[in-house]
């Protein structure tokens, strides 16, 4: 792979990175342990409303599903950037052939090549 596409394919990955990390930072605190764990965080109750306290529960409840998503496409974006650092990038890893260009351009964290995808 020519270094120009690259480091294209690094910097959209880092700009990726930055987004999915700000998204969980708005309703989300990064944890410790495990490494790359968030934790959405839950509301505080200063005795307001019954209705208000069981809203601020239920908008906790839809955002787990939306944190675990956002870890999980943080962690395959982390995963790219550390094969970039180890030059194992664009590599499949099932059948070990190269990945395509034009895939990696589209989704930059594929992981497989198209045959081995389907």
């Amino acid at each position: 792979m020519e270094d120009n596409l690259l480091k294209k394919l690094k910097n959209k990955l880092e700009e990726n990175k930055k987004k999915l990390e700000r998204e969980l930072k708005s309703f989300a605190e990064k944890d410790k342990r495990p490494k790359g764990d968030w934790d959405t965080r839950y509301p505080k109750f200063d005795g307001g409303k019954m209705e208000e306290e069981a809203d601020e529960v239920e908008e906790y409840s839809n955002l787990l599903p939306i944190e675990n998503t956002l870890e999980i496409e943080l962690e395959k974006v982390n995963r790219a950037l550390e094969k970039i650092e180890r030059g194992k990038y664009g590599i499949c890893e099932k059948c070990k052939n190269p990945i395509s260009e034009d895939r990696l351009k589209v989704y930059p964290r594929a992981v497989y090549c198209k045959k081995c995808q389907n």
